[in-house]
């Protein structure tokens, strides 16, 4: 329980951390960054860490002149891919026993099942179109792993997905970030990118299970 209050602290007042951070740690900053970024994309266990809201938090950190905004998206970029790929790898090897397990202590077979639906809807998009929307992001290429798609064809759809989401979260809080009205509720805008960042699971989720009901009344 100390551990979610801490996290959930941290994803809250992402500003005041990341300030304290680059305070701390200077260029090491790039790297932690980096190796969140990695984790919350590449390690299927972690889809608990800040995606979104850390991307916007640190382009409103880099608007201040403390972190460079275009090296922040090189980085992070290739960390998202790598990530992805990582994931990817382990959904080919491990994923097929896992999945078709139901007592895996490590992965939630609700969160893989719920992704695997969404990759039957949309196909290979899924690995762009996931990467706005936490948790079916860390799970997307564990999927697309498991479903053996070709990694050419992955690699296309991940790193395209992986720029595109990095580079529009650091500029949307690069270019917002430090607008008065934004600065002044920063903790506010931060939860309403969480809410709005997983509205699309719910409607999905919900969408799905009122499918099975629709059905058995008709019959």
């Amino acid at each position: 329980m100390e551990l979610v209050q801490h996290l959930l602290d941290f994803v809250i007042h992402l500003d005041r951390h990341l300030v304290a951070l680059v305070a701390d740690y200077g260029a090491w900053t790039y790297a932690i960054l980096f190796l969140i970024i990695f984790c919350e994309t590449g390690l299927v266990v972690t889809p608990f860490l800040p995606g979104d809201s850390l991307l916007f938090a640190v382009g409103a950190v880099a608007a201040t002149g403390a972190l460079d905004p275009l090296s922040l998206c090189a980085l992070l970029a290739v960390a998202a891919i790598a990530g992805d790929t990582a994931n990817y790898a382990a959904g080919a090897w491990i994923g097929p026993v896992v999945f078709h397990r139901e007592d895996s202590r490590l992965l939630n077979k609700k969160h893989l099942e719920r992704t695997h639906r969404f990759y039957e809807k949309y196909g290979g998009k899924t690995i762009i179109i996931a990467r706005f929307i936490p948790i079916i992001r860390t799970f997307a290429p564990f999927v697309a792993g498991i479903g053996r798609m070709t990694y050419p064809r992955f690699l296309i759809y991940n790193a395209t997905g992986g720029v595109v989401w990095i580079t529009a979260f650091v500029y949307a809080g690069y270019y917002f970030g430090n607008i008065p009205l934004v600065k002044q509720n920063f903790s506010l805008v931060i939860l309403a990118i969480i809410v709005i960042s997983i509205l699309p699971g719910v409607f999905e989720y919900w969408r799905h299970r009122s499918e099975p009901e629709a059905a058995a009344g008709t019959q």
